[in-house]
């Protein structure tokens, strides 16, 4: 259903190969769960390369996607997305928020809360700061 090529907007980025559908769960987002303290060193290691790999489960957990990810770390973020994540326990499901076409590419808001080392590149002249 969905494939890893080059983005337009970031290094690579995840494809739908078929349609999808709205609110159709596309996939997980995996990586090794950790305490949010551990994840702080290892943000800051991949901020510095452009990268955001860590994503909340809650106030507690990480899931560290570098280490032990699959292809849902390289959906780029977009401030005008067309998938929504949800977390249900310790899944992260990656969502179409609308039906998406064949060959277009996958995007959800990072809703980050650090302090904004990487800037948007979702569409010329954005500004936003991730």
């Amino acid at each position: 259903m969905i494939e890893r090529r080059k983005s337009r907007i970031e290094g690579w980025g995840v494809f739908a190969t078929q349609p999808i559908n709205k609110n159709k769960r596309i996939v997980t987002y995996d990586g090794e769960k950790i305490p949010n303290k551990v994840s702080l060193d290892r943000e800051d290691r991949y901020l510095k390369k452009g990268h955001i790999w860590c994503f909340k489960l809650n106030r507690l957990y990480v899931r560290d996607a570098a280490v032990g990810g699959n292809i849902a770390r390289y959906v780029n973020h977009s401030c005008t997305p067309n998938c929504y994540t949800m977390v249900k326990g310790d899944t992260i499901w990656i969502i179409a928020a609308r039906n998406i076409r064949k060959g277009e590419e996958l995007t959800y808001d990072y809703s980050t809360d650090g302090p904004g080392h990487i800037r948007c590149q979702c569409s010329p002249g954005c500004t936003v700061m991730l």
